[in-house]
């Protein structure tokens, strides 16, 4: 039995998992960001 398509797919999600917890803190820091800097406006 041939183990090789098993591995590539673990593979496959396990990147595709990292990928997207990534791009979802990315996107959450960029959105914490602009709501420091408006803050920050506000305060001056």
């Amino acid at each position: 039995m041939n183990h090789w398509p098993f591995v590539i797919a673990s593979y496959a999600i396990v990147l595709l998992g990292t990928a997207a917890v990534i791009a979802g803190s990315y996107v959450a820091m960029r959105k914490s960001e602009a709501k420091a800097d408006q803050l920050k406006k506000a305060r001056k």
